[in-house]
């Protein structure tokens, strides 16, 4: 059997979607791209691209391209209400050239785009897949064209592989798969705002009050629709139960901004810009474990195989390095099975997102949760474990996205 030249539908124009597109059209494989959206808009604040990320997009030439976008970050901090450092981990722990990027999420999408746009590929946007059924020698995708309605067209499509990319709540993954799939039960409100001192400095922020109150501010480079304006992510923690109320009591608005600036007053500058509760997006976050991450002729890719809590920052890494993984698998098998290419990308890829799924579902309760003595636990436990050496490295190593299991890490 030969891999060459497959015919692959990728479904979600994402990070994992625009990544993998690019890399396996870069194989000369025949690569159509299925998006419901009928334009790449993409929806979300700012994420930190790891140097385990930033890799993957040097190896694709893409890296110079995001960097002129992207503000580099040198260090995680967080410290609480009295501003005693809790976490300081840094990446010149680990090399004094390693570094973040802390970026808005169109850029990525714009860069990604960029890179896609350059290699032969079809594109069909405002489609939805309504079903996938899978053959003994390909895949049939049912689409929907179009909005709902008298308007939609529908048809069906063969393919020799599916790759599903649509995110964290994608309802095409089999059941049979499904090892766990639930909502997180805190969130965040999160906006972006223009830069302002003292927050202009290569760091992500964090402060923290107990486990249930936590800030984050990020800085997130440009956009391509104004690149000169350097922006901050603003992110605040909150239950999800408690995300409607509040966008529907504007009069608490004020009492909240006067809280906020009460537990962290060097942000009053940037939190300037916060006038309305409108400005603040909320965000839901899934804990998804699948069993395996493909079967027969049909693979699942980036948040739609492991959702995870963004406590670590690495989710749009994790998307990255799958594609990247998947690609050096279908590489390596071309004369093989598509059995073949799992068994590879599983072996590439399943020590690092158990790890990083064990890791964020152990971490968020110690910075999101109303239980009793967690964030003593951690206002005590990491101080202590950054005194150490081997800690400190092994929290770099984990932050920089480089664990590949406990005792494991890439070189």
């Amino acid at each position: 059997m030969s891999l060459s030249s497959q015919r692959i539908a990728i479904i979600g124009a994402g990070t994992a979607g625009l990544a993998v597109a690019t890399l396996l059209a870069r194989q000369q494989h025949q690569v159509t791209l299925i998006e419901r959206a009928s334009a790449l808009t993409p929806v979300g604040a700012g994420l930190l691209l790891q140097p385990s990320g930033l890799k993957v997009l040097e190896s694709m030439g893409l890296a110079q391209a995001m960097a002129q976008y992207g503000a580099r970050i040198d260090a995680l901090y967080g410290d609480t209400l009295s501003q005693r450092c809790i976490m300081h981990s840094k990446y010149a722990d680990l090399s004094p050239d390693l570094h973040g990027l802390g970026v808005h999420r169109a850029s990525l999408c714009h860069v990604l785009d960029q890179g896609l746009a350059a290699e032969s590929h079809q594109r069909w946007m405002d489609t939805t897949v309504l079903a996938i059924t899978e053959r003994s020698n390909e895949v049939i995708l049912e689409l929907q064209r179009g909005a709902s309605g008298s308007a939609a067209v529908k048809d069906q499509h063969a393919f020799d592989a599916v790759l599903i990319a649509n995110g964290s709540a994608s309802t095409l993954r089999s059941a049979d798969l499904v090892r766990f799939d639930r909502q997180y039960p805190w969130g965040a409100l999160w906006s972006i705002l223009p830069q302002a001192a003292p927050f202009d400095v290569p760091l992500l922020q964090q402060r923290y009050h107990g486990s249930h109150t936590m800030i984050g501010l990020l800085p997130s480079g440009s956009t391509p629709q104004n690149p000169s304006q350097a922006l901050t992510s603003f992110f605040w923690s909150m239950p999800v139960t408690q995300m409607m109320q509040w966008h529907q009591s504007p009069q608490h608005f004020d009492r909240w901004k006067e809280q906020l600036i009460k537990l962290w007053p060097a942000a009053a500058p940037l939190l300037a810009a916060l006038t309305s509760p409108q400005q603040l997006i909320p965000a839901t976050y899934r804990d998804v474990i699948l069993k395996r991450w493909a079967t027969g002729r049909v693979g699942i890719i980036g948040d739609a195989a492991h959702a995870m809590s963004p406590q670590l920052g690495q989710g749009a890494n994790m998307a990255l390095m799958d594609a990247h993984a998947l690609a050096l698998a279908l590489a390596s098998a071309r004369h093989g099975s598509w059995e073949d290419v799992w068994a590879d990308y599983h072996q590439q890829r399943s020590g690092m997102i158990r790890f990083y799924q064990t890791m964020s579902r152990l971490l968020t309760p110690i910075f999101q949760s109303r239980i009793p003595g967690a964030g003593w636990a951690r206002d005590i436990g990491f101080p202590l474990m950054n005194q150490l050496p081997w800690l400190r490295r092994e929290m770099a190593l984990t932050v920089a996205g480089f664990k590949t299991g406990w005792l494991s890490a890439e070189p």
